[in-house]
């Protein structure tokens, strides 16, 4: 399996206030690219008080393609299925997967890391795009002494061909949780995310126990291969969204050959916190009817009131396109943290009533016709930070 060290190097982009990714484009890079096969050890990069220490880089080789080649997938037998698989490996029967890889996808600027780790399962766990792996973390669950673990579930970042476009693995996109104690300031080891810091940590050919999939919420229709798809994430949420673009746009299925609109809204902190940047410029660059990408950088952008730019106000921004194209029968995707949905709703209803319209009636009618999908998570406080809680990944 062919693979590639990077590493994430600071890089600073000024971005105007009304940036849409779409008409202007977003230049640059921010990873360093080594040539080396093996493993390499480097310094963390500083992340709030916590201690520098080493840890490994990897990355999966993604080959490039374009609008005319696109990469071929197997086994196509993944396309014959009617139903989604569900729930094939439970919590007391789970499979265990192996660590392929691990790759920190954000710069040293960014609050937090965020790390995408590849997991082989030898295609014995498959799944679709929309659908999560559970995660059971090693050790005793300390609530309860003597038993294993809870299940964590994370919505799984790739497509059902995996990185590696055969079928035999799955990614996820994960964000280390890191409690820091409200008086002192100070890390917490104690208390950080048990699934979370496991995964991080994790190296190449680690076990890794693994239930599911689970979920049909945000199962990507593909009825109409015509349709508009509208995604809204906040940080880690756009997991099934690189899924999703990846099957629209990078493989090659012969099943499905995608040519209606998918419009992706990703609301960070800041341009070191933006997650597979590159990816979503090269769907951009090569399929311009097809792809459009708005980004909300809270901590570099300003809202047309001269505040922080949250991903609500990129969605008011564009409210009058997007609800014509929800009366048009797009579907409307949300996923990142839950508290991402008061902002975004008070925005929607807002936008409604100023059109003359019911909200209530409108999603009602949204929720009816199957085109409202929402798969939201919680958060812990002094994990990510009072704002971030609210669902704005500050």
């Amino acid at each position: 399996m062919a693979q590639a060290l990077s590493a994430q190097a600071a890089l600073s982009v000024a971005i105007g206030t009304d940036a849409s990714l779409r008409r202007t484009g977003f230049k640059g890079s921010n990873k360093i690219h080594f040539t080396t096969k093996s493993g390499i050890s480097t310094p963390t990069l500083s992340l709030k008080n916590r201690e520098p220490k080493s840890f490994k880089i990897h990355c999966m080789s993604v080959p490039q393609t374009t609008k005319k080649t696109k990469i071929a997938v197997k086994p196509l037998e993944l396309e014959l299925p009617k139903e989604p698989p569900l729930n094939l490996h439970k919590p007391k029967t789970p499979y265990t997967g192996t660590i392929v890889s691990v790759e920190r996808l954000v710069g040293p600027k960014a609050p937090g890391e965020t790390c995408h780790i590849v997991i082989d399962h030898d295609g014995n766990v498959p799944y679709w795009e929309g659908q999560s792996f559970g995660i059971i973390p090693p050790g005793e669950n300390k609530k309860k002494p003597g038993q294993p673990n809870n299940v964590r579930l994370y919505s799984i970042a790739s497509t059902r061909y995996g990185d590696s476009f055969d079928g035999k693995t799955g990614s996820l996109c994960v964000r280390r949780a890191v409690y820091y104690d409200p008086e002192t300031g100070k890390e917490d080891p104690s208390k950080n995310g048990v699934c979370s810091n496991f995964l991080c940590d994790s190296k190449p050919g680690d076990k890794i126990q693994m239930t599911g999939p689970s979920g049909k919420i945000m199962l990507l229709p593909e009825d109409d291969p015509k349709a508009t798809h509208i995604m809204i994430a906040t940080g880690t949420g756009v997991a099934p969204y690189r899924g999703y673009l990846r099957r629209m746009f990078m493989e090659d299925v012969p099943t499905f050959h995608f040519n209606g609109l998918a419009w992706l809204f990703l609301g960070v902190a800041n341009t070191d916190s933006l997650l597979y940047h590159d990816e979503f410029q090269g769907y951009l660059r090569d399929y311009p009817d097809n792809f459009r990408y708005d980004i909300a950088l809270s901590r570099e952008q300003k809202n047309k009131t001269g505040g922080k730019m949250y991903v609500q106000d990129k969605i008011e921004e564009y409210s009058d396109e997007i609800f014509k194209l929800l009366d048009g029968g797009a579907h409307i995707y949300f996923c990142g943290l839950k508290g991402m949905m008061p902002g975004i709703q008070e925005t929607l209803k807002r936008v409604a009533e100023q059109r003359g319209e019911s909200w209530d009636q409108k999603l009602s009618q949204l929720k009816k016709n199957k085109q409202w999908h929402v798969e939201v998570y919680y958060g812990c406080v002094f994990c990510f930070g009072f704002e971030e809680l609210l669902g704005f990944y500050l």
